[in-house]
């Protein structure tokens, strides 16, 4: 019988695992951000930050800058919608884990989605999603 020396990770921390691999197809250099979707321990799908489909990146095009902000990019969760749309893929219901909480604009339309859950890494920015969170019931939870 072969022994495992390492410990499994917990499915948490498994999903925010591949969260990270994810986050290293960002196309921004300013932040590298990855989600991943997931419903009953299946990836549904993954999104990261990065340029519209088609056009040049911020590595290459350079960024355009509004209040400190990179816009010329598509955050992570948003992609990850966007992504599960294009291929029919229902995430009512579903998780996200994304590496870095996610912005305002990302959580109205991660709640909007029906996501229940919302894991992240490190907490970016926004405190208005803690509370609009709790009001909707969406667990919002640090990992790490």
């Amino acid at each position: 019988m072969i022994e495992n020396k390492t410990p499994r990770v917990s499915w948490e921390q498994y999903f925010m695992n591949i969260a990270n691999e994810v986050a290293s197809r960002s196309t921004c250099n300013r932040k590298y951000v990855g989600a991943v979707i997931v419903r009953d321990r299946t990836i549904l799908s993954t999104g990261y930050n990065g340029s519209i489909r088609g056009l040049a990146h911020c590595d290459e095009a350079g960024h355009e800058m509004e209040n400190d902000h990179c816009v010329r990019t598509i955050h992570a969760e948003a992609n990850a919608i966007v992504q599960a749309a294009r291929n029919g893929v229902r995430i009512e219901g579903a998780e996200i884990f994304v590496t870095a909480s996610p912005c305002y604009n990302c959580f109205k339309m991660i709640a909007n989605a029906g996501i229940t859950k919302i894991y992240y890494g490190e907490f970016y920015r926004d405190e208005r999603i803690l509370r609009h969170a709790e009001e909707l019931g969406i667990e919002l939870i640090k990992l790490g």
